[in-house]
This record gives structure tokens, sequence and C-alpha cells, in this order.
């Protein structure tokens, strides 16, 4: 390997230089018997220095404070924790080889986008000085590019022995030399039949000048030497031609740099699979661009190949996007447009190749990119690593779950019923979801259902990171196609995700929804979704506000954190921001909420302050920071004032940390850790006081400068006691690892892997693991949910069969009660028609017996007339009598009895007198 040219100073022992070494103070000698957070602090207190920014009037060196350290070196140790996360044996073999790839995206995206801005205010801010170094740009990218040629080597032994570990496991990764006959074989047909048809291959000479490289994609270059018999033809037919010869010589050393080369270039063609499997025991595969080279020959067969490489070239991409962009006429998409098309032709910044550069080849390439030899890195590792993420899904399932974590799934929230309305839910009490332990389809959920319900009548929402495929999005179209007032602010300046969000905005616009852009001179990076509803009491708001992105993919592998509450104050507040975003307004005017660029880092300063005075009268205290970086000078100056006054202080920073811990007299009571393992840390977490009393604030803000003071940023408190205490035992998890936690040192360095891990009994490593805990727990509480539910399904099931069978008895006890009273009833109405009619037969007879007597009487009064007419006559009157006796008195008699019993029996005297009609036909 070609040891690459170095700087002539070592700088990272510059910037260490430039710092002052801390007297310690007797007072602080003598003070071990104390309390830490007396007034005694004050004593050891040293004043903070006066760093510039620049040299001052008499030209001197600005003085680098020694509790801070560049924020480049920073990152860059960091990114070297991941790939120790790669060499780590408790993690399996192709969970390692991702961490891999995980450094190398890592590290081509800081190439991009820092060392593209280093380099910039490199050539137009020669002078300006980092406050916290004392470096200059220029400075600055040589100690990058140093420690990056420290770095390399790592990634190689650490690939190279992953992938000697899965050659044993029957996953092997060859290359050219590594083949059989019969894999060249098969190599060669697959080439053939799937590869040269989308080959566009080129000549670099003089009639063809160097061609632009693409930023990140890779070339298979090749050295080129004319064939000789064809030489010899072409200069018989050109005989004659010094003239044109020599030109052609001069336009060589032009266009090339280095006269007589000729180049083959062959870019990786996007039609065809990377990775190509081969015949033979286990999975056995070789890359695509190792294969082309195999064939250079052949694709360049009017030449001789005298060797090949890979290339591939970073490009800067650190782009302004308020460039330009004051054109009144000019649509605000098509501004970002024109803008992303400029990243493609920046100017390189690195560049990669598998097998050190020749030196005619180097000197060629170094001129036509316009790059130095010390930003030339040869590495054996594959220049694109993406391919290892798809390794997994080839293997057979046995294998693949020998080599690959256990599978796992975010979790419905356990705090949340599956079998009601989520919207109900959270109207009756807040709630936080911790991501990717819980799932985000529950707000998906919330939102689907905000889409369809007839109360909502808006919703509002920040975007910043939206997934390619998105639930959430499409809930939002579906309620604005619903008729809901759906306003979508998109931040179209997220790094890398531009065009994405482009995309989308343009879809929302097409649903008919409200879509905003946030501001000129302040990226829109809060993440806050306000759904109001009419409720009968009045304008209700369900506010969410999180840490994370909207984003269903990053929510899978992000720790992050997501309250969502019906808490008026809050929802109030919501809906002035989203007044404020519209009218590009960054307002103060809040009521709970920290809204930055003009309350976070205020609130945070005079919270600090406070435990300050905590410490000097004596009183418990604490602050907690759990972020994904720490950048701010002012912050980490206040922080450093607190440690001196007693504060104790822990940091939760999975990235850059510009405060160094431990520095005697500046920040002895601070400590500064960091957890890289399976998900990437990413909530952010303020905590004011000691433990027991402490105040908790979640932010989507990390302690930067840029978070704090050039975007637009949200805090807000937790008061409810339960999710105080949920979010407080979380941080005792994460600070509890002994398997991937590691401390800051005071020298820059970090702990290493396991070094808080235990020892057993027996002598064995116990190794605790935070997220994996996290993880399982998040799955036995989604168990014990679920068998409460299926416990209250069941209960509900038995409670409706109970129900039904005590109405279906009811029924039935009303239905022998109803036949019972008709029964009773029937013999009622049998035993009135049977007073009736012994009634009305007592009467007949009394009636009767009336008429015989009138009729005895009749005929002796008519003994004394004459026989014959006389007597006739009198017998008929006296028929008549007793007829009308028997039509008239008795039947009238008895209709009034059954009337006044059938009035008294019946519940209705209204009801129709059947009984009475029945009745008095059969006294009749």
């Amino acid at each position: 390997m070609k040891t690459p040219n170095k700087p002539s100073i070592d700088l990272v022992e510059k910037e260490q230089a430039l710092q002052p070494k801390a007297v310690p103070d007797a007072a602080q000698a003598d003070a071990g018997n104390g309390d830490a957070r007396n007034a005694d602090a004050d004593r050891t207190r040293k004043p903070l220095p006066n760093v510039q920014s620049g040299a001052d009037a008499e030209g001197a060196a600005p003085i680098a404070p020694p509790y801070l350290q560049n924020r480049e070196l920073s990152w860059l140790a960091f990114n070297e924790r991941v790939l120790d996360q790669g060499a780590d044996e408790t993690v399996p073999l192709l969970e390692r080889l991702n961490f891999i790839s995980i450094f190398w995206s890592n590290l081509q995206e800081f190439f991009m986008v820092r060392v593209g801005s280093l380099t910039d205010l490199a050539l137009v801010k020669k002078h300006i000085v980092d406050s916290k170094s004392g470096l200059t740009p220029a400075e600055q990218l040589a100690a990058i590019y140093e420690r990056c040629h420290e770095l390399y080597p790592i990634q190689e032994r650490t690939f190279e022995e992953v992938r000697r570990l899965l050659r044993e496991h029957g996953v092997s990764h060859l290359r050219p030399k590594d083949l059989n006959d019969e894999q060249r074989s098969f190599l060669t047909r697959h080439v053939h039949q799937n590869v040269m048809p989308f080959l566009s291959p080129q000549i670099i000479n003089a009639r063809h000048p160097f061609p632009h490289l693409e930023n990140g994609a890779l070339y298979v270059v090749v050295r080129l030497d004319e064939d000789r018999d064809a030489a010899k033809k072409k200069a018989a037919k050109a005989k004659g031609a010094d003239k044109s010869e020599r030109a052609e010589k001069a336009d060589k050393a032009k266009n090339l740099g280095a006269e007589g080369v000729t180049l083959g270039l062959v870019p990786m063609p996007r039609q065809c699979e990377r990775v190509i499997e081969l015949p033979g025991e286990g999975m056995q595969f070789i890359l695509l661009e190792h294969a082309i080279e195999m064939v250079a020959a052949e694709i360049f067969s009017m030449y001789a190949v005298k060797h090949t490489n890979v290339v591939c070239v970073t490009r800067n991409a650190d782009l302004d996007a308020t460039e330009g962009s004051d054109e009144a006429d000019e649509d605000y998409r098509e501004h970002m447009k024109r803008i992303l098309k400029k990243r493609s032709r920046l100017a390189p910044v690195r560049l990669e190749c598998e097998r050190p550069l020749s030196s005619t080849l180097e000197k060629l390439l170094l001129k036509r990119l316009g790059l130095k030899a010390h930003q030339v890195y040869a590495t054996p590792v594959p220049l694109d690593m993406s391919y290892t993420w798809g390794l997994g899904a080839r293997l057979p399932e046995k294998l693949r779950a020998a080599l690959t974590n256990p599978p796992f799934s975010p979790q419905w929230p356990a705090c949340l019923d599956r079998n009601r309305r989520i919207i109900d839910q959270v109207a009756e009490r807040e709630v936080l979801l911790s991501y990717p332990y819980e799932s985000m389809d529950a707000f998906v959920q919330l939102l689907r259902e905000a889409a369809n319900d007839p109360t909502v009548i808006s919703i509002k929402i920040t975007l910043y990171r939206l997934a390619s495929q998105s639930h959430l999005a499409e809930a939002l179209i579906a309620a604005a196609e619903n008729g809901k007032e759906v306003t979508a602010l998109f931040e179209l300046r997220a790094r890398f995700d531009e065009s994405n969000n482009i995309e989308w905005s343009q879809r929302f616009e097409q649903a008919g929804c409200k879509v905003i852009y946030g501001f000129r001179d302040f990226k829109v990076h809060s993440k806050i979704c306000c759904i109001t509803r009419q409720t009968d009491s009045g304008l209700q708001h369900i506010t969410q506000l999180g840490t994370g992105n909207y984003n269903e993919k990053t929510a899978k592998l992000y720790t992050d954190l997501s309250f969502i509450t019906a808490d008026e104050t809050i929802g109030r507040d919501a809906t002035e921001f989203f007044r404020n975003m519209g009218l590009e307004n960054t307002s103060d005017n809040y009521g709970i909420l920290w809204v930055a660029p003009l309350q976070i880092k205020p609130m945070i300063l005079a919270n600090i302050d406070a435990q300050i005075e905590r410490a000097r009268a004596g009183r418990p205290c604490g602050l907690f920071f759990k972020t994904n970086s720490v950048t701010d000078k002012d912050v980490i100056e206040k922080i450093v004032e607190a440690s001196q006054a007693g504060v104790p202080v822990t940091m939760f920073v999975r990235g850059i940390s510009c405060i160094v811990p431990g520095i005697e007299g500046f920040t002895d009571n601070v400590r500064v850790v960091s957890i890289v393992g399976r998900l990437l840390e990413h909530s952010r977490i303020y905590g004011f006081g000691p433990r027991e009393d402490m105040k908790a604030y979640l932010s989507s803000a990390d302690l930067m400068t840029r978070n704090m003071d050039k975007r637009i940023e949200i805090a807000w408190p937790i008061l409810d006691a339960d999710l105080r205490e949920q979010i407080l035992g979380y941080l005792d998890v994460c600070m509890s690892d002994t398997a991937k936690l590691r401390e800051l040192l005071s020298d820059r360095s970090y702990t290493p892997l396991g070094a808080f891990a235990r020892r057993g009994n027996e002598g064995e490593t116990e190794l605790f693991d935070s997220q994996d805990f996290l993880i399982k727990r998040a799955q036995q509480r989604r168990l014990e949910a679920a068998e409460r539910e299926a416990s209250r399904d069941v209960a509900r099931r038995r409670a409706e069969q109970l129900m039904a069978t005590n109405e279906m008895t009811e029924r039935e006890a009303n239905g022998k009660d109803v036949r019972l009273s008709d029964a009773r009833a029937s013999a009622h109405e049998a035993e009135v028609i049977a007073a009736a009619a012994n009634t009305a037969a007592e009467l007949a007879v009394q009636a009767a017996a009336r008429a015989a007597e009138q009729a005895a009487q009749a005929a002796k009064t008519a003994e004394g007339r004459t026989e014959g007419g006389e007597h006739e006559k009198a017998a008929l009157e006296a028929d008549v009598i007793e007829v009308s006796i028997a039509e008239s008195s008795a039947p009238r008699t008895a209709e009034t009895q059954l009337s006044r019993v059938t009035t008294a029996s019946e519940p209705d005297a209204r009801k129709p007198s059947l009984l009475v009609r029945i009745l008095s036909k059969f006294v009749r």
C-alpha cells in the first residue's frame, strides 16, 4: 500500500499545544472533605479564556481553551466508534459488515459536506480561525486528511477479518484471483450476456478529452498501449504526417497531462446487479467492477491492457440554497431544482482507488481533478459498500439467522388500545411513544382517523424528511381530499432529501393541501403536528411533538420520542406556531413551547444558571443532556461554569462532543458518554435539576449553533408525572449499559467497548445492552397488552353473551307472564260470564214469576167479560205483558251489571266492550 503524503506538522498536536495547562488551585486540593457543590467551588473556578476568532492586532495566535476540541476531529472519532462495531465479536457477522458499510457512507457524506464546506472557506476566508481549536480552514483540512489516512487501514483490517470469518460460514466474497476454472467460465458467459449490452466504455486521448466523473460513481480505469501491429499499419497509412503527429503530441500533453498516455474508462452500469453469484458450495460471489476488470482486454481489443484499477471521486456537495433565491418571478421549487443541478458539477475533494495508482496515472488524474496527493486514498475495501445490505436476503434462512440480529419489528404501543379510536384516547390523556421500540403506525393511524373524522377541521404539520413510500403522507393527502384543511410546511433544503421533498410537495398541492416553505434564512427542523376538532365544548387541539422526523423508514432504526397531547396551552402555541410560519415570523410569543432561534438557547442558559445558583446555595442540583452533538460555544461555556460551581453534569452525546470532560479546573464535574449500537440514538432530552426533582424537556434541537441560531426548532416540557418518570426510566436503562456505552476521557479518547462490563461469579463477562433490553421490554409489554386486550375481549364477549341470555330469559319470562295474564283474564272473564248468566237466569225467573202473576190476575179480570172476543183479547194482553218484561226489563238489568263488572276489571275503560256484547247476546 502506498504511503500517503502527510502534512509537515502534526495538527492534532498543534491543537493540543494551543491549549493552556490548568494549574491546580490549593483550595481545590483542600476541598476533598467538603461538599463538592458548596461555595468553595467558586474559589477553584478558572476564568474562561477570551478566545478570539483570529489573530489579534499583534498577530498572536488565538488561545484554544483546554476543554474544547475541533468538531471535525470529534466527528471522525465518532465514525471510528461506528467502525469499532465492525470489529465487535459480540455482533453477528453480517451486522459487522453492515457497520463497515455505515462507516463508509458516513465518511462519504462527511467529505461531501464538511470537507466541501471547509474547502470553500479555505479559498475565500483563509485566515478565519475555529474558536474551539485555533485552526484555520486549511489546517483543519490537513488534519482531516491525515486522520483519514489513519482510519483507512483500520477499515481495511476490519473488513478483511469479517470477510475471512464469513468465508468460514459459507459466504465467500471472491476476487478475480480466487476464481476456479468453472467460475471463470460462468462469469465470462454472464458478463457477455447480462453486462456487455449495458457498458459504455470510452477512450481518453488527444482526440477524446477527459470526461466528467460523477460524484460517488465507480469507474474501471484501464491503462492502454496501442497494439504494435496496429500502430505499424497506421504508420504506413500516415506517411508524411510528422506535422500532425507533433500536433497530436501537443494535444495529449494539453488534455492528459502525460504525453503518450491512453486510458480506457468504463462506468459501472446502473442496470446491472452489483453482486454476481457464482457456482460453488455455499454462497460465493464477486462484485461487478471486478468482473468488468476481468474482460477489459475484450472491451478494448484494439489496445494492449497494461493494468486496471477501480476509482471513485467524491465531490463537494455543500450548496448555498439561498443563492439566487431572491428572484421574484421564480418558483421556489424550481429554484431548488436548479441549485441541485449544480451539486453534481462541484469540485472534487477526494479520490479513492482500489490499488495504488501508477505515477503516470496519478499525475494525470490529480491534474484533471484538481487534487493533491494527500487527497488520494488507496484501499482494497470496495469503494461502494452499499451492496452489503442486500446480502442477507440471498442467504438460506437458517444461515441468515445465524449471521444477523434476531428480527425485530416496532411494537404497537402498549399504552394504546387497538380496539378503540386513538383520537379518543389521546383526547383523554397524554401519550409518549418511544421509537423504534414502539411503532409509528399508531401516529399514522391517528392521522387516518383525523382524515375521516367529521369533527376534524384542519391538520397542520411540518415535514423535513419523508420516506419515499409514506403512509403518513398518504393519510394527509386523503384528509385534504376529504375536505379537511391540510397545511404542510415542507423544508426543501433537507440535505440529500431535497428531490424527494420537492416531489412530495407537488403531490400535496395537487391533492388540495396548502403547501408553505418556511423561511429564507432558517431551516424548519421542528417536528410538530396540530389536529383541530370542533367538539360540543368548542375547539379542541390535539398536538404531536417529536424529536425525530415523520419518516416511517428511519422510525424503525432511530431512537426518538413522540409526544401527543390535548393540552390547550400547547394547542394554542401550536396554532400560533403555524400562523407565524406562514408569515415568516420568528416570534417568541408562546405560552409553554420554546421555539428557536429566539428561545431555546436563552432558556437553556437560564435553566443552567438556576442550577448554578442551587449549587452555590448548597442545594441538590444537576444537569443532563441527551443529544446527537454538542458544538455551541455559549452552551459549552455555561456548562463549564456550572461544573466549576459544583453542578454534576451528565451528557449523553452520540456524535460530536466539542466539550472535553475531566479537565482540571474547568470540566471536573462533567461526564460525557456515547452509545453506538444496533439502533441510532437520536432523541434529544434536556434535564434540569437532580433526578428526583428534574424538569424534563424534549426537543428537536441538538446543542449545536446551527440548531439554536439558524433553524426553527421546538423544545417542550413533560409535565405529566408518569411520562416524566417514563423518560427518566429510559435514561436509567441507557446509562446502565455495559456493552455499548463508552466514556469520553480527558485525553479525547473513548473507553473501549465493554469497559464497564461486570464479572460474573465464575469470572465470565456480563454485558448489558440497553437497546437489546428495550427491544425485549417493548415486545414483552406488547405481549402483556395483547393479553390484557384479549382478556378484555373475552370479558366483553361474555358480558354480551350474558346480556343476550338475560334478554332472552326476560323475553321468555315476559312471554310466560303474558300467557299467565291472558289465562287469568280468560278465567276471570269466564267467572264474569257465569255470574252474569246466573244473574240473568235469576232475573228471568223473577220476570217470569211476575208475568205469571200478572197473567193470572188478567185472567181473573177477564172472567167477567163476555165469552168469545173479550176473552181472547184479555189473553193477548197477558202475552204482550209477559214478552215485554222478558225483552226489556231482564236484559237491561244484566247489561248494566256486566258493564260495571267489566269496567272494574279492565285496566282501560275505553277498550271495546266485546265481553259485554257477547254476554248481552248470551243473556238474550
